[in-house]
Order: structure tokens, then C-alpha cells, then sequence
């Protein structure tokens, strides 16, 4: 314990936790003292001198006087390599089977004596030391990882790597995760252990609750996305290239990568942004398709205090005529924090008001918490001992920490069999008439006095019955639980979509659902958060989330909630959401000005819903996210790489909202081609930058000339379409769904044309073109 360590103790020592809090951090650090091996004399070790080469499908294996390296190219075009014999399974990553290798992809000689994989799509060159370079078809070099380097301990146990690497001078770094600084990481050190900031997080703070060690790398010579297929801690430490640096030469940009274990292996990934994601979406699986509520208005709030409290709520938006889809509920309506119960003395008909708020269209939410209070006659504590559910320490009791409920237990969601009991325990949400769940606490956290806010790294994990600890098991702790509660909801509602959200999770999430982006401090730097995380969590594959609009701790003034209101209501999750002591989040606190331009931004939401739809879809299918950077289709555009307050949504809509206080224009940098401002319908001329009007009662929103978008009009669907420029055609894609089964809809392909001064709208499909089955509407004709 050092003198940090004390200070937090005796500051804590007033709060109601306080003596819990204490005795958690002490009985941690035995726990781990006791459990944990101590690090002694290491061995240090370099892959040597290439000594042969055995070729196999996709690929080959390369031996080195003391490694071995294993490439294979998959059909799809994904790179695995794997050191030390490591193998693409078991990973907490990948979904399903590893995709077929690819047959055409060939092992042979290098001029410097090392061994070059030549594929379709990628060239994989490895020099004579151990050094991997990822080329283009035509020889340039994206990506040149360094000979790694092991720390192995003499005694045996998990060794810990570094792995440096370098790319070109005009590089930029994105990914690793929700990161509250970014989108575009900048030089720095990013830690890749998934932690409880324990207060509201601004940008800078770091890490945060949700990182994977998942770069997307954009440069002039081309997009890589690269994946270290490790769960353990680790650091990612990233130096951006300078070109003509020093004499006139350009110096590389770096990354150096230190693991504390695990294997080192890796997927590399090559081509366009959409074909990258695309690639990722098929090894890790296809992003979980939301409900089409769940696409709405969400309202929340940690401490609506009962049921009528949340009929007040309801009744002022549906008196000022704010749409609203669904209300969610924080801990405050558990019996004594409890999860899997309710408070009867708050909600005492908690299904009959479900029930009530359904039929008007309002969906509840209720959070879940994995901790489970430590006492005997709790249900599901009861339940989890009689099939061994808990994670234990190394001499085998149930480890407890500390959380809202007091002395808790955690399940061990690493297990199949206590994720098939905890998905089960999702029947009891059902019947309270619960239609969506979001996770939280599950990095997951218990309150310690001093130290690291959650398990002890030596509590013991069945990791899919391999074994392990919770070093190797912490990061996907999130990951797994969201799927118990996905496969749970599956079997307990087969005919509806699930819908969950999860604080925390890994690589490969996006197949149970979203997230959020936690506790993000009330304030402008917030609210420019937020954007980064939604933004830099679709890069790395998952396209569903969204922040706390107004910020979680602080009361936001008029001006920053509404400007943060305007941004969330292009974002995929649109939710506000606060903290027990923080200011309201109801549009109508914020006065009558507020609430008229908030009415706005709710309406066109609503009208942009089936946009929404289709976005849910084309993920799905695609990878590709709904929230895109605006390189997205552009990527060798240097200018495009460093804007970070605007983003493209979708296709068809470029969205540049409002980060400064007093601002009421906004410069907005747009991508080539003809945009329109959907306001003024003026049309610009990309690239270029434009400065336009940001009056307080909208944000920049701009259209790609010919794009064609589902929208709702006032009398029902219909297609809007801005008229493509002179000489040029446009068009877009539709997926009509408004239902929260399972089945598959029709994609439509529609296509825009200029006939002299009219703008023609058809649907395109085998059997040629045809009349629209919407209404059509056209925009930018002037």
C-alpha cells in the first residue's frame, strides 16, 4: 500500500462504504498474494534465424532457430499468423468455425533468404530474422511488425511479448475500443484492461470500460485493420509518423504492443474501410439486429424513485407530444439492490404498467448487474451455489467484493453451465414485462478502498474449461455475459429480437448487441467524447451504441443539453441518461425554447426511422457502421483522416453537430462530390471546406447528391430523393422492417436519374426496373 493508496482509504472512510470499501482492497491483495505465483527470474528469447519452411493450406509454417511462425490467408482475404504454434482457437473472438484457407495463397522463397505468402489480395513477407511485413498486391508496405520479443519466467507459467511495429509517416491509428479522446488516437499509451473509472470520465481518461486490442490503420497506400487475439493486460503505445522529418526523410509511425501473456497471434485485414469491416464482421460475427424500437427515443434515469414517478415522466412527453419509445430503470428499482427482483413499495404493479406503457407504444428497459449479494434466502445467490456459479479464488471459496448490494458474489460467466443458469434467470425480467436489458457494472467492478476496482487477478475462471485466472479472464468477463443473456433470451422469446446493451465487453461483441458509453462527464468535452466513442466503437465492428445525452453527473446547461440532444438524435442508441445526483434530463426543464427545438430533433428522429432500419440491416449484412468517419469512402483524402467533428450516417447524410458553447455557425469540411444542406437545400461542391448557419435550433445536416432515403412523411413511408448532379446518377438501399421478429426482409435497390429538369426514381432488381412501392419525394431541384 502506498501513500496514493492511503489517501483514497481515508478519504473513503465517510462514505457509507467506507469499512466494506477497506476490507475489500485488504482481502484482494491477500487473495492474490496467496494465489498469484511470484514473478522471479525471467528468460528473454527473439524468434533467431530462419532455419526452413513447410507449406500448408493458405499459407505455411515458417521454423526459426527457437519459434516457429504459422500464416495462413483465409478466402475472405483475412491474414491469421500465429507464433510459438499458436492456432486461431480456442478465441473469445472469433464467432464459429475459422473461415476456409485460401487455396490459391502460396509459400515460397524470399530474395533475403526469409519466406513471402502471395494471395489475391495481400502479400505476407517475413525476413530471415522474423520480421512480418503486410504488402499490397503491388509491393507497398502498410504495416511492418518487428521481430517480437518474449519474457518467459524460469520456472515455467505465462510468459509475457512485445511486439513493435511500424507504418507509414501518413498514417493515422483509430480502434482499441471505446476510447474517450479520438477519434483519431494520438501519441500516447493505451492500456487494454477494461476498468470502472469509478467517476465520470473525460477525454483523456483512459482506459475505459470496453477496449480491445483492434487497430484500424488509414493510410495514402491503404486500410489495414489489425487484431491481437489476446485477453490479457496489456499496453498499446502508438507514435504517429512525420514526413520529411529530420534531413528531408519521412520517419515511420509506430506501435509498440506489451502483453503480460497470452499468445501472440494476430488477424490482419487489407483493402477499403467497408471491405475491411466486412471481413471483420464475418470472422468475429454479424452485428445482433436491433428491435425497430429500440431504434426510438430512450429515456433514463438512476433514480426515477416508483411508478409514479416514471407515469409523470411518461405523461409529460406524451402531453407536449415528444415521441418516446422506451423508459428505462436503474438499480433504484432492485429490492435492496438485488438483481433479478423489485422493489414492491415503489413499482407495485410493475407488469400492469408495463403492460400499460406497451399499448402506447413504450417499450421498459431494466439494467441487470452481474453481482449477486452473498446471502442465504436470496433467490438467485440460492440458486448459483447449488450449481457452483461463482468464481473462486485459488483455494476454492467464492470470492466476494463489494457492490450496490453490499457483500456479493460474481458468476462465472466463462462457464457454459452457469451461462445456461444465468440466461435463464432472464424469465423473471419477462414476466415483470421487461422488453430490453442493458448490463452494467460488469468490467466487472467491486468497490475497493485502494487498488484496482474489481476481481482479484488470481480468482480462479473455468474459461470454457481450460482454467485459467481472472489475468486471462477479466477482459472478457463482459463479452460472456452479454452472451448468457443473449442465448437466454433467445430460448426464453424465441419469436423476438433480443435487445441488450452492455457497459463492458471485447472483440466480437457486436453479435449479442451494443453499448454505451457510461459515466461521460457533464461539460463541452463530454459532449465531443461522446462523438469519439460512438465513432471509434464502429470501427472496430460494433455499430450499435450511444452516450449518456446531458452527460451522467452534472446539471448541463441549457445550451450544451440541447446541442447534445441534437447530436444523440443521429446516433444509433439515442438515449439521455443521469446520475442519482445529477440534474433532470426531460427536455421541458430547459425551458420553452429548449423543448421546441428538442421537439425537433425528436420528430426527425422519428422521420428518419426507417433510415434507422435499413442502417440496422445493411450492418448486419455488411459490418459496416451506421455512425462512419467521414473518410469512410475516402480514405487517402489526408484532410478527411483528421476531421473528428462531423461524421457520415449512413450513405446519404453527412451530420456536423455543434461542439463549442456560443457557436451558431459551423465550419464543415466536406467529402467530394455535390452536398446539400438539407435545411436550405443550397448545394456545395466537395472537397472543400464550407461554413454554414448552426442557429440554435438545428444542427449542420447535409445529403449526398442522388442519395435516396426511407423516411417517414405524414402520411406514411416514403422514399426522399436529392437530385443527382449534372451528368451523374445516385440511388440507395431500402430495408422495409417494422416488426421485432426474425424475418428476413427484402433489400431494394433503388437508383436516381436527371431527365432534363425532373429527377426519375426506379427499383432495380433481376427482372429490371420498376415503379417505387413508396412515394417519392424529391429535394434539391432548387
Amino acid at each position: 500500500m502506498d501513500g496514493r493508496d492511503l489517501v483514497r482509504s481515508v478519504r473513503v472512510i465517510g462514505s457509507g462504504r467506507a469499512a466494506r470499501g477497506v476490507r475489500a482492497a485488504w482481502r484482494r491483495r491477500r487473495i492474490d498474494a496467496a494465489g498469484l505465483p511470484p514473478r522471479g527470474a525471467e528468460r528473454a528469447r527473439v524468434p533467431g534465424r530462419v532455419e526452413g519452411a513447410r507449406p500448408g493450406p493458405g499459407g505455411g509454417v515458417i521454423r526459426f532457430s527457437r519459434s516457429e511462425l504459422r500464416i495462413t490467408v483465409a478466402v475472405n482475404g483475412a491474414v491469421f499468423w500465429g507464433w510459438d504454434g499458436a492456432e486461431p482457437q480456442p478465441s473469445y473472438a472469433l464467432a464459429g468455425s475459422c473461415p476456409e484457407p485460401d487455396p490459391r495463397a502460396v509459400l515460397e522463397p524470399d530474395t533475403d533468404g526469409g519466406w513471402r505468402v502471395v494471395a489475391e489480395r495481400v502479400t505476407v513477407v517475413v525476413s530471415r530474422y522474423g520480421a512480418v511485413d503486410v504488402c499490397t498486391p503491388g509491393g507497398v508496405v502498410l504495416r511492418r511488425e518487428l521481430p517480437p520479443r518474449w519474457w518467459e519466467p524460469v520456472g515455467g507459467g505465462p510468459g509475457r511479448w512485445l511486439q513493435r511495429s511500424e507504418v507509414a509517416a501518413d498514417a493515422r491509428f483509430f480502434g482499441l475500443g471505446g476510447r474517450a479522446s479520438g477519434p483519431r488516437l494520438r501519441d500516447g499509451s493505451y492500456r487494454l484492461w477494461n476498468t470502472d473509472p469509478g467517476d465520470a470520465f473525460r477525454p483523456g481518461d483512459d482506459p475505459l470500460h470496453l477496449t480491445m486490442p483492434v487497430q484500424l490503420v488509414v493510410a495514402d497506400a491503404g486500410t489495414h485493420l489489425i487484431f491481437h487475439d489476446t485477453t490479457w493486460d496489456g499496453t498499446v503505445v502508438l507514435r504517429e509518423g512525420e514526413e520529411g522529418a529530420g534531413s528531408g526523410h519521412d520517419r515511420a509511425g509506430h506501435c509498440e504492443l506489451r502483453m503480460d501473456g497470452g499468445p501472440l497471434r494476430c488477424w490482419v485485414m487489407v483493402g477499403a474501410p467497408s471491405r475491411v469491416l466486412h471481413t471483420w464482421a464475418a470472422l468475429t460475427g454479424a452485428p445482433a439486429l436491433p428491435p425497430s424500437w429500440a431504434l426510438g427515443h430512450h429515456h433514463a434515469r438512476w433514480g426515477f424513485g416508483g411508478e409514479q414517478e416514471l407515469r409523470r415522466i411518461v405523461a409529460g412527453y406524451q402531453e407536449r407530444d415528444l415521441p418516446l419509445d422506451a423508459v428505462h430503470l436503474d438499480i433504484d428499482h432492485y429490492d435492496d439492490h438485488q438483481v433479478f427482483t423489485v422493489d414492491r413499495e415503489r413499482f407495485p404493479k410493475l407488469p400492469v404498467l408495463a403492460e400499460e406503457l406497451r399499448r402506447d407504444g413504450i417499450r421498459l428497459v431494466s439494467v441487470v448487474d452481474p453481482a449477486v449479494k452473498a446471502v442465504a434466502g436470496n433467490a438467485v445467490h440460492d440458486s448459483g451455489a447449488a450449481v457452483d456459479a461463482f468464481v473462486r479464488d485459488a483455494s476454492g471459496r467464492p470470492v466476494r467484493g463489494v457492490v450496490w448490494a453490499g457483500e456479493s458474489v460474481y458468476p462465472d460467466f466463462t462457464d457454459p453451465r452457469v451461462r445456461a443458469w444465468w440466461g435463464g434467470l432472464y424469465e423473471e425480467r419477462l414476466a415483470q414485462g421487461f422488453a430490453g436489458f442493458w448490463h452494467d457494472m460488469n468490467e466487472p467492478v467491486s468497490f475497493h478502498a485502494f487498488g484496482e476496482p474489481t476481481l482479484p487477478r488470481s480468482a480462479r475462471h473455468a474459461l470454457e474449461g481450460r482454467g485459467g485466472d481472472h489475468r486471462e479472464a477479466h477482459n472478457v468477463y463482459g463479452l460472456c455475459m452479454a452472451r448468457a443473456g443473449y442465448e437466454g433470451l433467445r430460448e426464453l422469446a424465441p419469436e423476438e429480437r433480443p435487445f441488450l446493451f452492455s457497459r463492458s465487453g471485447w472483440a466480437g461483441m457486436q453479435r449479442y448487441g451494443g453499448t454505451w458509453s457510461g459515466a461521460v462527464a457533464t461539460g463541452w468535452p463530454g459532449l465531443r467524447a461522446s462523438l469519439s466513442l460512438v465513432l471509434g466503437l464502429g470501427l472496430c465492428g460494433v455499430p450499435y451504441s450511444g452516450p449518456a445525452i446531458g452527460g451522467f453527473d452534472g446539471s448541463p446547461s441549457p445550451e450544451l443539453y440541447l446541442r447534445w440532444f441534437q447530436l444523440g438524435a443521429y446516433l444509433p442508441l439515442f438515449r439521455t441518461h443521469a446520475g442519482l445526483r445529477a440534474g433532470r434530463r426531460e427536455p421541458w426543464e430547459f425551458g420553452p425554447e429548449v423543448l421546441e427545438h428538442a421537439r425537433a430533433a425528436l420528430r426527425e428522429r422519428r422521420r428518419l426511422l426507417p433510415y434507422f432500419v435499413t442502417l440496422a440491416h445493411l450492418a448486419r449484412r455488411t459490418g459496416a457502421p451506421y455512425v462512419r468517419p467521414v473518410w469512410w469512402g475516402a480514405p487517402e483524402d489526408r484532410a478527411l483522416r483528421d476531421c473528428e467533428d462531423a461524421f457520415l450516417l449512413g450513405d446519404g447524410l453527412l451530420v456536423a453537430p455543434v461542439l463549442e458553447p456560443g457557436a451558431d455557425r459551423r465550419t464543415v469540411r466536406l467529402p467530394r462530390g455535390r452536398w446539400y444542406d438539407t435545411a436550405t437545400e443550397r448545394a456545395y461542391e466537395g472537397p472543400a471546406q464550407v461554413v454554414v448557419a448552426a442557429p440554435p435550433g438545428r444542427i449542420p445536416v447535409f445529403a449526398r447528391a442522388g442519395a435516396v432515403l426511407p423516411v417517414r412523411g405524414d402520411e406514411g413511408p416514403e422514399l426522399e430523393a436529392w437530385a443527382p448532379a449534372p451528368g451523374r446518377t445516385g440511388g440507395g438501399l431500402v430495408v422495409q422492417d417494422a416488426g421485432d421478429g426474425w424475418e428476413e426482409p427484402d433489400l431494394e435497390r433503388y437508383v436516381a436519374r436527371r431527365q432534363g429538369g425532373r429527377v426519375l426514381v426506379t427499383r432495380e432488381g433481376e427482372d429490371g426496373s420498376s415503379t417505387p412501392s413508396w412515394p417519392v419525394r424529391v429535394r434539391g431541384l432548387g
